[in-house]
């Protein structure tokens, strides 16, 4: 039940995100739900590929695909209705479909019999992956990339799953909880990781000395 709940959760979080996504870039109809399905099922379907599941297992989902449908509907039928609060709720929507599918990847791996190191990546593709190919395909720079904390929150999701640290339903959901006001506590906040860069601030190349 928890792993459907969580489930759930994600694709509409994450259809919602690559659909609105879709309108801003001025996609059509079909760029809206292309978009939209990539986004919900791209990361799980990554992450199947490297833990060894069948990629045919994706198109088992059929419920989820329905849901992901209805959601993608909506926002195109409403869109001055959502894209009006986008802005606002955008990036916390994207941070629960972050959560869900971070604890729903690393439970996958753990219930398969892999390493930590497999609930790791698992976590950061299922609850990345998706959001990856969206921003890609929108000619965006990936959120994972930038400057604010996005994956590290879905890699703290696998260690805490992967070493057993976190396993009753009760304990899942809360897991998804604190990744979720993490998230949004580092984009608020704009906190960020250690970064090096060749460019200062204005563009300019570094001078360094032979």
């Amino acid at each position: 039940m928890t792993w459907d709940v969580l489930n759930v959760i994600g694709t509409i979080a994450f259809a919602i995100s690559g659909a609105i996504v879709a309108m801003e870039e001025e996609y059509d109809i079909l760029g809206v739900y292309i978009l939209g399905a990539v986004t919900a099922f791209g990361g799980g379907a990554i992450r199947n590929l490297l833990i060894g599941v069948p990629i045919t297992v994706l198109w088992e989902q059929e419920l989820l695909f329905h849901i992901a449908l209805f959601a993608m509907t909506v926002v195109f039928l409403f869109p001055k209705m959502l894209l009006k609060h986008w802005r606002t709720w955008g990036n916390f929507t994207d941070a629960i479909g972050l959560a869900a599918f971070a604890v729903q990847g690393a439970l996958y791996a753990v219930e398969m019999g892999h390493p930590i190191s497999a609930a790791v990546v698992a976590a950061v593709l299922t609850g990345s992956g998706g959001g990856i190919i969206r921003d890609l395909l929108a000619g965006r720079k990936p959120l994972v990339l930038r400057a604010e904390i996005y994956a590290f929150w879905a890699i703290l999701a696998g260690l805490a799953i992967g070493y057993e640290f976190i396993s009753t339903p009760f304990e899942l959901y809360s897991l998804c909880v604190v990744i979720v006001i993490l998230r949004v506590l580092s984009y608020t906040y704009k906190w960020s990781l250690p970064n090096r860069s060749f460019f200062q601030r204005k563009g300019k190349k570094l001078h360094t000395k032979n």
